[in-house]
Parts: C-alpha cells; sequence; structure tokens
C-alpha cells in the first residue's frame, strides 16, 4: 500500500472514530428510551434488553406534549423568520457597501455570543416583567431572534461577500433599484445560504434551555421545559427523560438530515476560493 493511500486509509478511521464519538450519547439515548426504569440505571449498564415503550408513553401522557411541541415550532420558526428579515438587508449592506467600521461591527456582534446569558438574565427579566411578556411564546422567540441575528448574519455575510460584483453591477445598469438588485438577483443565488442560515437557526432556538427555564412557566414552555420537567424531587427518572429527550430531538433530527446537502453547501461556500 503506498504512502498516500495509507494516509488517506487513517484519516478515513479517524473521521469515522470521531463520528463515532459524537453520535454515542444519541445512540445511547435512544437506547435508555426504550428500557425500564430499573434497566436504565443498572450497572453494569445492559446492552442487551427487551425493549419496552413504557417511558415513551408516560412522557407522552405525563404532560401536555401537544402544547409544547406547538410553542417550539412558533418560536423556533418565528424567530428564525425575523432573524432572516433582519440579517438579509444587513449582510447585504456590510458584502456590498463595506465601510471602514464593517469589520469591527462583525466582530462586536459575534462576541456577544460570548457572553454567558446569566450575565443578563436580571434585566431581561425585570423588562419581560414589566412589559408582562412573561410566559409568552412571542416574546420567547424575540429572545431567541436576538440570541441567533449575529450568526445568521455572519452566514449571510460569508455568501453575500463571494458572490460577483459583476452580477449585482449588471443589475444596477438594467435599472434595477436595490430592493429590486436585493429580491430578484441576490435572494435567488444565496438559496443554499438562507437554507443553511436557517436551518441554523432552527437548531440553535430548539435546543435553547436557559431562558426557556426562565422567562416561561406553563403557557409558553417550550419541549426544552418538558425534558427538564422529569427532573424532580423525587430524582431523575433516566428512562422517561431519555424517552422525552428522544421525542424532542427526532424532528430536528430528520430536518438536519433532510437539508443535509443544503445545509453544507451553504456553510461551505466562500470558504475556498
Amino acid at each position: 500500500m503506498s504512502q498516500g493511500r495509507r494516509i488517506r486509509w487513517e484519516l478515513t478511521a479517524l473521521a469515522y472514530l470521531a463520528a463515532g464519538i459524537m453520535f454515542f450519547p444519541i445512540f445511547w439515548l435512544f437506547l435508555t428510551g426504550f428500557k425500564s426504569e430499573g434497566e436504565a440505571i443498572a450497572i453494569p449498564p445492559k446492552l442487551i434488553f427487551q425493549p419496552t415503550l413504557e417511558s415513551i408513553q408516560e412522557a407522552l401522557t405525563r404532560s401536555d406534549y401537544g402544547l409544547h411541541f406547538l410553542n417550539s415550532i412558533i418560536s423556533a420558526l418565528g424567530s428564525t423568520a425575523l432573524a432572516l428579515l433582519l440579517a438579509i438587508p444587513a449582510a447585504y449592506s456590510m458584502a456590498f457597501y463595506p465601510t471602514r467600521r464593517t469589520q469591527g461591527l462583525l466582530l462586536w456582534m459575534i462576541s456577544t455570543k460570548m457572553m454567558p446569558p446569566v450575565g443578563v438574565i436580571i434585566p431581561v427579566y425585570l423588562i419581560f416583567r414589566d412589559l408582562r411578556w412573561l410566559d409568552n411564546v412571542w416574546a420567547l422567540a424575540l429572545i431567541y431572534t436576538v440570541m441567533n441575528l449575529p450568526v445568521v448574519i455572519w452566514t449571510l455575510y460569508a455568501f453575500f461577500r463571494e458572490v460577483p460584483h459583476e452580477i449585482m453591477e449588471a443589475a444596477r445598469v438594467d435599472g434595477a433599484s436595490i430592493p429590486q438588485e436585493l429580491l430578484r438577483v441576490l435572494l435567488p443565488l444565496s438559496v443554499p445560504a438562507i437554507a443553511s442560515a436557517a436551518l441554523l437557526s432552527i437548531i440553535l432556538a430548539w435546543n435553547e434551555t436557559f431562558w426557556s427555564l426562565n422567562l416561561t412557566s406553563a403557557q409558553a414552555s417550550p419541549l426544552s421545559v418538558y425534558v427538564a420537567s422529569f427532573k424532580t424531587a423525587e430524582g431523575l427518572f433516566w428512562a422517561k427523560m431519555s424517552a422525552a429527550s428522544m421525542i424532542a430531538i427526532l424532528p430536528v433530527m430528520v430536518m438536519g438530515w433532510l437539508a443535509q446537502r443544503q445545509l453544507v453547501r451553504g456553510l461551505t461556500f466562500g470558504a475556498i476560493k
């Protein structure tokens, strides 16, 4: 075997190993979801057992799963739509009409993701309380929008920056206004980037826990709060919590699987010239 082929085999093996390590928690989560509570906490863990739907049935009937699911849909899709509505013109202006402050503004936006949410929970909570926005699913969507906006802007900006300026200039020569240039020229070219940015925003909003736990209680709580409800004063119900987690992550897993080609294409466009 030549050295080049051996290196490729080694890199492939490392890639499969890394993928296996990352996938193992999900595999174990699904495995535990089909166990009884006794089998879920057994030491050593049982790999061979009689599967049961008891935990899944309990997870679906214990609380109003439909309400939590609807809240997750509204908050994730609503925040994504609003984030795209704000991010597309922002990324367009920074990509095609940059100023000397553009790079600093981009760095400042992404730096806000480094700040722990617990650092601002008190003022945000007080503002929401005074506005009577606590336990409101649309207010939660607004928080998710602010949380994900920097990521969406950066994703779209990286794509827009690689779009040939000659295409946009040709549209201007033909008499296109800025809205027409954006809607009729740039957006059709940017479907992969918009799809990947939207999917990232949906996944981040769907999995968010901190804000939903602190700003919702009953009527607006999404699936992340529903999963956390299986931790009670009586202890952790591992099988039921795993079943609830499995039910909660299935929609985004299926969505990510179906849209993986668009996601990879959108995220890698512009990475290599």
